[in-house]
């Protein structure tokens, strides 16, 4: 029999982190590699954003790809860092949504691969 649903907790369950990288290959490179390094749970990769934004001057527009990625407060900070280090945008947006609820089996899951035991 099917254990019961556990309600959504009201505690902190992890963190979305996502940044736009410049290809789809660039998103599926550093997904690829944070979550083989524990960083993160699992890596999602949108292709095919346009993004308008000023920068040196002038108003840009470009197709990038957005990655969005799940961790945990433990790992946050190094998963970042590690974001920072593969990126090859000189200043890439880098940012990071607390989850205050969410369904806890899946958050346990997330924290069983980036915080084993």
């Amino acid at each position: 029999m099917d254990e019961p649903a556990r309600e959504a907790t009201a505690t902190p369950a992890g963190y979305l982190v996502y940044t736009t990288t410049s290809s789809e290959e660039e998103a599926l490179r550093i997904g690829r590699a944070v979550v083989e390094q524990h960083l993160a749970a699992c890596a999602n990769v949108l292709p095919g954003i346009t993004s308008i934004y000023p920068w040196h001057g002038r108003i840009n527009e470009d197709s990038e790809a957005w990655l969005l990625l799940k961790t945990t407060a433990t790992r946050l900070a190094a998963l970042i860092a590690r974001i920072r280090e593969l990126h090859s945008y000189e200043l890439p947006a880098i940012n990071a949504i607390r989850i205050d609820q969410g369904l806890p089996e899946f958050w346990d899951w997330v924290k069983g691969w980036v915080d084993p035991a």
